[in-house]
């Protein structure tokens, strides 16, 4: 389920983008999931078609999904790949940080800090 916050200073296509990312991460859309075409989720949610088009094309840009032609767009199995490697990332990390003593907090700022996030 998507909602879109129309208050929201997020912009609806990066709201419908990052819901979708979401629940592939968490397995609500495994892969091979066919998504809802772009003209039935824009309706669904009430934005414009475009908005939903540029979701889409920003999920493929990314390898999460993948657009079959006239078949659909489905989870793509990159996007899965991705995210055991950015999961056997972290576990490098944290044994990297425990080796060298540093606490949670502190190794979470400097994990902030190199994604370009605030701690």
């Amino acid at each position: 389920m998507i909602r879109i916050d129309a208050d929201s200073p997020v912009p609806p296509f990066e709201q419908v983008r990052t819901a979708l990312a979401q629940q592939m991460a968490d397995r609500t859309l495994p892969v091979g999931t066919r998504l809802p075409t772009v003209r039935a989720l824009a309706a669904d949610l009430g934005i414009a078609v475009n908005t939903v088009a540029r979701a889409y094309r920003e999920l493929e840009a990314a390898g999460l999904v993948e657009t079959r032609g006239r078949a659909g767009t489905f989870v793509s199995a990159a996007g899965d790949q991705r995210l055991a490697l950015a999961q056997e990332a972290a576990g490098r990390y944290a044994a990297t940080v425990r080796a060298l003593g540093i606490g949670r907090a502190e190794a979470l700022e400097i994990a902030s800090a190199a994604l370009g996030q605030p701690g």
